[in-house]
């Protein structure tokens, strides 16, 4: 995997020293013309990217305040930080020194917390990336592990990021398998790469992460799915927050980054590949991966809108955090704040995500071919440059790279899904079916 690009092309007028955002968060000059605002973003978190890594490559943030300081006569400028988490982006927050930030769902509520306990209290203003079934958070273990479910992880240790979305996930999914997540299992807080390191190790036995952890390990051939977090068919998203200070100060800043966001979204939506390779080149995750998630089949669909099934999907995770520690509680209702994007965009809209396709991206190709079932993207397969196969779990939906999938044959028809214990459900409740290894449902399908 290549090494992330630190600086990426911008316009030099447009970039400040990292070292300047240390000072606060939009700091005016001495003159009061120029404003420096700075955003706090997890380009590794590739369904951010809207709010992010792609944002900030197309520079529409930049245009949108270059436009706005004409008329107001300020000069603006933009300081991106770069962070692996959540956690970074909200403890610079709460001590005023980044402005915008986005995050996932469970930090989002910590972040609400932190603002409200420090006396700089943030705001939920739009949405980037989200998954209906809770399907961008997997856990993994390596090739050749003899864990097949959830309650093989009885006794075992699982690397996470506590107080992640993945860590919910992790939690919510061994309560459901019948397991205590504080006493049936030794779970360890890394961070994502630390803990993927751990699991290459054989230092953990398995990894609960957030998205593009888990399909970058498939990827590489370092990691096969134990676990769909689909499967809890709980919402899951990423979001942004502002500082409340800064959002009533500086209005038409926000509304700026909010214009930006929804163009950086149109323009994903608009060119699924292009956006993917774009996203590659500044992060150094492969295309590939990148596709999985933010393609046009992809796990995540990336909307602004702070839909009520997410907000619904807030209010579940408080608990859950509260159980473990990290707060005491949440007002939901007083965090969400739907006006900013209302006024930035209005009328702006999406439809939600519908079934996903099974989908081919061939070698030397800017675009895919989608297809209507899974027997047909094997036969197409055959022979072919493939670059990426994709196809979606047979009852989660989740898209998953088909080379990695557990196929299922029966009925006279193939059914891919993420894990082996979700095919061999299936299997078992289908008589007549059965699991085949990839290579052979390719040379089998007709």
């Amino acid at each position: 995997m290549r090494t992330p690009r630190l600086a990426l092309a911008l316009p030099v007028a447009l970039l400040v020293p990292l070292a300047t955002a240390c000072g606060g968060g939009t700091d005016d000059a001495a003159d009061g013309k120029t404003v420096t605002v700075t955003v706090g973003y997890q380009s590794k978190t590739i369904n951010t990217v809207t709010a992010g890594t792609l944002l900030r490559s197309l520079g529409y943030f930049e245009e949108e305040l270059a436009a706005r300081g004409k008329k107001d006569g300020v000069t603006y400028r933009v300081v991106w930080q770069d962070y692996a988490t959540g956690a970074p982006i909200t403890a610079q927050m709460t001590a005023g020194k980044i402005d915008i930030g986005s995050m996932g769902d469970f930090p989002l509520l910590i972040n609400a917390a932190r603002g409200k306990q420090l006396k700089e209290p943030t705001r939920l203003v739009a949405v980037t990336g989200y998954n209906l079934r809770g399907g961008l958070n997997t856990v993994v273990t390596a090739p050749g592990s003899p864990l097949r479910t959830l309650k093989d992880l009885k006794g075992r240790k699982v690397s996470t990021s506590v107080g992640s979305a993945a860590d919910g996930t992790l939690v919510r999914a061994l309560r459901r398998a019948g397991l205590d997540p504080a006493k049936d299992v030794d779970k360890v807080n890394q961070q994502p790469s630390v803990g993927a390191s751990a699991l290459s190790a054989g230092t953990a036995d398995a990894l609960s992460q957030f998205v593009a952890w888990p399909g970058l390990l498939a990827f590489q051939g370092r990691a096969t799915a134990l676990y769909d977090g689909a499967e809890l068919n709980l919402p899951t998203f990423h979001g942004v927050t502002v500082r409340e200070r800064f959002a009533k100060r500086r209005p038409e800043v926000l509304d700026a980054f909010l214009r930006a966001q929804r163009r950086a979204t149109d323009e994903l939506r608009r060119r699924p590949v292009a956006s993917a390779e774009s996203v590659a080149k500044e992060t150094g995750l492969p295309a590939e991966v990148v596709y999985l998630y933010n393609g046009a089949q992809g796990i995540a669909t990336f909307d602004p809108a702070l839909r009520p099934e997410l907000v619904a999907a807030l209010k579940e995770d408080v608990p859950v955090l509260a159980e473990a520690g990290l707060v005491k509680d949440v007002d939901v209702d007083a965090f969400v704040d739907a006006a900013p994007l209302r006024r930035a965009v209005p009328g702006a809209s999406y439809p939600k995500a519908g079934a996903a396709r099974s989908e081919l991206w061939l070698k030397g190709q800017e675009s895919t071919r989608t297809f209507d079932s899974p027997g047909a993207l094997l036969k197409a397969v055959k022979g072919a440059a493939v670059r990426a196969a994709y196809v979606p779990d047979a009852v989660t939906g989740t898209l998953w790279f088909a080379d990695r999938a557990v196929w299922v044959q029966g009925g006279g028809q193939w059914r891919a899904f993420v894990t082996r214990e979700g095919a061999e459900r299936y299997v078992t409740a289908h008589a007549g079916s059965r699991i085949v290894g990839y290579a052979d449902a390719v040379r089998l399908a007709s």
